[in-house]
């Protein structure tokens, strides 16, 4: 009986907070099909009329469409090569079994829990002549991210059996054609999941392309919203209708691949 209310109890709790979760996101998705009157009052009612042109306008007047290949540049070609560098660095420290592949590993381990310094980044990239410009930008995001997606693929490699690898090189492989052959095709769970990761925190990411990104040209979405803000503080349904087109991409993505992303998590879960 105890367990059953406990069960019952702990059942509530996330209902609750599920609620919670949902209700400002209840707000911004009904205030972005009201008028601007209704949508500042914050409330939980359904438009009195749908006004399906605020999303028109935010795409005509906020440079949306600009933002958005901004944003799939600098969020397809960091996750992408991110992912791959891990995978690969992870796929070494995983089957050397030597001092220094252990140091590599917790070298990555530390940067997990250590802080990107803003001024040492900006002035390497000066110095690098890659201030303000996507490459130096796409560099801080794989390097930011590497040591958490180095923590995921290095777990998942070590439950690889070491005796595929080692056929593959009796038969004459080298080591990228084994890796590349015989390893990488095992990793596609942990690929997935922690390609949506490494994308949600590039697509969602506002304080590095602030700071780094030195024209409004190149900005992102999430800077799109800032700037949108900033003309259009009184008229808070176009800016809900601004979020939800930045939010909307990266969601998609996310249930597109959510199947493979609970697939990498449980093999992890299990293997490990």
């Amino acid at each position: 009986m105890k367990k059953k209310l406990s069960m019952i109890a702990a059942e509530g709790v996330m209902i609750a907070v599920t609620v919670l979760f949902f209700l400002p996101l209840m707000i911004m998705v009904f205030g972005a099909f009201k008028n601007s009157a209704e949508a500042a009052m914050f409330n939980f009612r359904l438009p009195s009329s749908w006004h399906f042109e605020n999303f028109a306008f935010v795409l005509e007047t906020g440079n949306v469409m600009r933002s958005f290949a901004n944003s799939v540049i600098l969020t397809g070609c960091s996750a992408g090569l991110g992912v791959l560098f891990a995978s690969m660095a992870a796929y070494i420290i995983a089957r050397r079994k030597t001092q220094g592949a252990e140091r590599l590993y917790n070298y990555f381990l530390i940067g997990m829990v250590a802080p990107v310094q803003i001024i040492t980044t900006y002035v390497l990239l000066d110095f690098l002549e890659l201030k303000g410009t996507f490459p130096g930008l796409i560099m801080v995001y794989i390097g930011a991210n590497l040591p958490f997606n180095i923590l995921m693929f290095s777990s998942f490699i070590r439950n690889v059996p070491v005796e595929l690898d080692e056929a593959a090189f009796l038969d004459g492989g080298s080591l990228g054609k084994v890796f590349f052959s015989v390893v990488l095709p095992l990793l596609k769970p942990i690929y997935a999941t922690s390609f949506v990761i490494f994308a949600m925190s590039v697509w969602n990411d506002f304080q590095m392309p602030l700071y780094l990104l030195n024209t409004p040209k190149k900005w992102t979405l999430p800077l799109t919203v800032y700037n949108f803000y900033g003309q259009y503080y009184s008229s808070w349904n176009y800016v809900f209708a601004d979020m939800i087109i930045t939010a909307l991409p990266i969601v998609i993505v996310y249930l597109a691949a959510q199947k493979y992303i609970v697939e990498g998590m449980t093999a992890g879960a299990v293997k490990g």
